[in-house]
C-alpha cells in the first residue's frame, strides 16, 4: 500500500465556522464513528442551510488527552457539516461553534482505516516544527473525492497548532 504524506502541511488561519450534526463520545477501543456516521448520514438532506456539500469529521479532545497515550479515553466525536446559521436545526442535531484559529492542514489520500497519517503528524511533523498541538478541535473535511475506506479515497485533515513562542 502506498502512503501519500505530504512533506509540508499548508499552514491556515481558520475562520470561524458555525456546524451542525450529530455528537457521541467514543474512544479508539470503543470507536463508534460508524455507527455516528449512520445515525447522521440518512438525516443530512434535513439540513437546509449547509455551506457546501463538504463533510466535517471533528474531534474535541479533554485537555490532557495527548498527554500520554490510552486508547480506553474518551473524546467527542462530530458528524456535522457547515452551516450559514443556526436557524432551524433539524430535531435531534445539536450545534458547534468551530472557533477562529491556526492549523496545519495535511491533504491525504488513502484508506480512512489507514493510521500511518496520523503517526507520521504526531512523531515525525509536529516534533520537527515550529508548532505544538493546541487544545481546540481536530477535524477531517470528507469533500467531493473522500470514498469512505477507499484507496483513492482523499481528505483535508486538519490540526490545531500554535507556534512554540507561545508555549
Amino acid at each position: 500500500m502506498i502512503i501519500h504524506i505530504p512533506v509540508k502541511p499548508r499552514i491556515e488561519i481558520l475562520p470561524e465556522k458555525k456546524l451542525v450534526g450529530n455528537t457521541m463520545s467514543m474512544s479508539i477501543s470503543h470507536n463508534k464513528t460508524g455507527q455516528l456516521w449512520g445515525q447522521f448520514g440518512p438525516k443530512i438532506h434535513e439540513i437546509n442551510n449547509r455551506i457546501s456539500r463538504d463533510k466535517i469529521s471533528m474531534q474535541v479532545y479533554p485537555l490532557s488527552y495527548f498527554d500520554s497515550f490510552n486508547p480506553m479515553a474518551e473524546f467527542e466525536k462530530w458528524a456535522a457539516v457547515e452551516v450559514e446559521d443556526f436557524a432551524n436545526v433539524p430535531q435531534g442535531m445539536e450545534t458547534f461553534v468551530l472557533q477562529e484559529g491556526l492549523y496545519a492542514v495535511f491533504d491525504y489520500k488513502g484508506l480512512s482505516s489507514d493510521n500511518s497519517i496520523f503517526q507520521y503528524i504526531f512523531t515525525e511533523w509536529l516534533p520537527s516544527s515550529k508548532y505544538v498541538l493546541d487544545n481546540r478541535p481536530h477535524f477531517e473535511v470528507l469533500g467531493p473525492n473522500y470514498k469512505n475506506n477507499d484507496p483513492e479515497s482523499e481528505e483535508e485533515i486538519w490540526i490545531p497548532i500554535k507556534p512554540v513562542s507561545e508555549t
